[in-house]
């Protein structure tokens, strides 16, 4: 081989080496287990929170729709930040905001408080996870995005069905305070890390700030959370339909600002992509099958098994194990075969996982609950990391500091209204079978009969999910004429047939 060879080689070699990406993406996952961890810390927690505070569930649940809320309303920002000061200041600066805040949540006296202080940790938080898997999925080699994306997916999946079990052990050994605290050593080691090793990366000219977005966005998003959140109790009440109202009057009045904006704040000219548009309405699919088991079964356990924080906590262990092994899986077929059959068979899993969690009773085994969360665990893995990153790759490589804001950002918007909704039609159906039953039901059995109506809504939804994902398409290469009025040079692996 000769001096020239050898030389151009030695060059090209930290560009498509995975050993070159493992500290960059062990800065991110940090950054990004601390923040999704957040999302459902606070699930088994909710029982202490609702007896500490003096408070109803339904006051309480605005700690996790607050949060959410305020993820959804900082995260179309991510990708005119990252653009004005550069992805890896304001990844770190936003980790600073969230441990800050986890520091307040822990320290709050009133409901109200925590409420406050949980938004203060969305709007901490927000960016991580769209500025993170952008860097990552830009420093990725095309012919291994798939393998890469999912070390990337392992603490989307993780974070969440791990976090009761901390949740519990922590409120088991200590108290409540602590599932905020945690995050205080977790935030200074995401610190140190990205402060090392994470990459400066070249950034575009910032376009000016679309103000009309911002305001536009966060009514209609908290109000429509909001509006499903009443109509669990009454849907025709007053407070009920104000939010309904006032959220799909502003929502139609953002994406009508957006489509006619030059430099919008979220991109939604991308949905003109059927590829992209399949793959996201999927990601919401399983967002909601997700919430419908991470948040739901906790609360089976705790109220009406009278299974400790501890015990509800471990009980989802199987959908952890199961998100972790699976989700390598899947990465490393999404690179063979694309998304089209792992959205397939995972949705299949996940529906039937749903389908089996809709027959549990009083009388239940800890099994009969533990197989049907490994199953969810397993569908998860095979489809939510393959999904997201057929949604990236639906998009030219010059956007995907756009497009991930805008999938995190409806990813979030959807989370929320899923936890208003699923909990609003709970809700409801407590009442219905209450009152079927009359003064001498017993009102444990009506409310078991309302979750398995929870789950069964979730396992359909699902199913729905199933037949969506057989429209997927494999990725066509396509030339991108705009990449080079971007500066950038075509990334064949990212031009998608639409």
């Amino acid at each position: 081989m000769s001096k020239q060879a050898t030389a151009a080689a030695a060059t090209a070699q930290p560009e498509f080496s995975i050993k070159s990406l493992i500290m960059p993406l062990m800065a991110v996952i940090i950054g990004m287990i601390m923040v999704i961890l957040d999302s459902t810390v606070v699930n088994v927690a909710i029982p202490n929170l609702q007896h500490y505070f003096n408070t109803s569930l339904k006051g309480i649940q605005w700690t996790i729709t607050g949060y959410t809320l305020a993820l959804s309303a900082v995260i179309p920002l991510a990708g005119w930040m990252t653009d004005k000061f550069g992805a890896k200041r304001i990844f770190l600066i936003t980790i600073t905001l969230f441990t800050l805040g986890s520091v307040l949540c822990a320290l709050a006296q009133t409901a109200d408080q925590l409420v406050l202080f949980r938004v203060i940790q969305g709007l901490g938080g927000g960016m991580v996870a769209p500025i993170g898997m952008a860097m990552i999925f830009k420093l990725s080699p095309p012919d291994r995005r798939g393998s890469v994306m999912a070390m990337l997916g392992i603490p989307m999946l993780l974070a969440p069905a791990a976090g009761p079990i901390l949740s519990g052990w922590l409120i088991g050994v200590a108290s409540w305070h602590w599932i905020f605290l945690i995050n205080l050593p977790i935030g200074i080691a995401a610190l140190l890390v990205g402060l090392k090793y994470l990459p400066v990366l070249e950034r575009q000219k910032a376009p000016s700030l679309d103000i009309l977005g911002m305001i536009l966005a966060p009514i209609a998003f908290s109000m429509l959370a909001f509006g499903m959140s009443e109509g669990g109790t009454d849907w025709t009440s007053t407070r009920t339909l104000t939010g309904l109202i006032v959220g799909g009057v502003a929502l139609i009045l953002f994406i009508i600002v957006e489509l006619n904006q030059k430099q919008p704040l979220l991109e939604l000219r991308v949905f003109g992509s059927s590829d992209f548009t399949r793959g996201v309405l999927l990601t919401w699919v399983s967002q909601i099958a997700l919430i419908g088991s991470i948040l739901m079964v906790p609360l089976f356990l705790q109220n009406l098994l009278g299974y400790t924080p501890l015990q509800s906590g471990l009980t989802t262990l199987p959908m952890a194990l199961g998100s972790v092994v699976f989700m390598p899986i899947g990465g490393k077929l999404f690179d063979k075969v694309g998304a089209r059959p792992l959205a397939f068979v995972g949705l299949i899993i996940i529906t039937v996982a749903l389908y089996l969690l809709s027959h549990i009773g009083l009388e239940s085994s800890k099994m009969a609950i533990m197989l049907p969360l490994a199953m969810m665990g397993a569908g998860m893995g095979l489809s939510m990391m393959a999904l997201n990153t057929h949604v990236l790759n639906s998009a030219p490589l010059r956007l995907v500091s756009r497009v991930t804001p805008l999938t995190t950002a409806t990813q979030q918007v959807v989370m929320s209204f899923a936890i208003a909704g699923l909990t609003g039609f709970l809700t409801s159906r407590i009442t219905h079978y209450m009152t079927e039953a009359g003064a001498n039901g017993n009102p444990i059995q009506s409310q078991a009969n309302a979750f398995d109506d929870l789950f069964f809504l979730t396992s359909c939804i699902a199913a729905f999910g199933v037949l969506v994902s057989l429209t997927l398409r494999k990725p066509r290469v396509k030339e991108d004429p705009n990449a080079d009025a971007a500066g950038e040079k075509p990334d064949p692996s990212m031009m998608m047939g639409h």
